[in-house]
């Protein structure tokens, strides 16, 4: 597990993936404070595992600008992607359903976030703690490791797990 690092200002094609959602009828928006709700529950829900997301996702939804992305399709909410909820310059949390994944939903919300990073006047975006999804992010978006950034020597050493 390492955090990992995007310059924001490479040629990076914030647009690819419009079209491809639109074909799915997936609307990738900026979340909502009036579907907070919805939004909490669908994390909790799908994402049982990843105990803290719950928590990152509705600061986001309290950050102004709100630092939250949804996916939408029939009026369901299938996928989130938060930034500046960790702490700022930070990518994440960031979930697709199970059913909706490898369709591309996962990195329209991921450069959708990014887009946002890059009109907020951020140059680079980390993303924290990434696990297993270290080769996604390095493909989908050119990062590169950050060295010896595990999570105990990140900004997630004050988190209540490492103490």
């Amino acid at each position: 597990m390492a955090d990992l690092l995007v310059k924001l200002y490479d040629n990076l094609d914030f647009n690819t993936y419009d079209e491809i959602m639109s074909s799915q009828d997936v609307a990738i928006k900026k979340a909502c404070i009036t579907d907070k709700n919805l939004i909490l529950d669908f994390v909790e829900k799908n994402f049982r595992n990843e105990s803290i997301w719950r928590s990152e996702c509705e600061y986001a939804l309290f950050n102004n600008p709100i630092s939250c992305h949804i996916a939408v399709k029939n009026k369901k909410i299938i996928g989130f992607a938060c930034y500046d909820a960790t702490t700022r310059g930070f990518f994440g949390p960031t979930g697709v359903t199970e059913t909706e994944r490898g369709k591309g939903i996962g990195t329209a919300l991921l450069l959708k976030s990014l887009a946002s990073m890059k009109e907020m006047g951020y140059a680079y975006a980390i993303i924290g703690w990434t696990s297993n999804a270290i080769n996604f992010y390095i493909k989908q978006v050119n990062a590169v490791e950050i060295p010896d950034s595990p999570p105990q020597k990140s900004i997630y050493k004050n988190m209540t797990a490492f103490n």
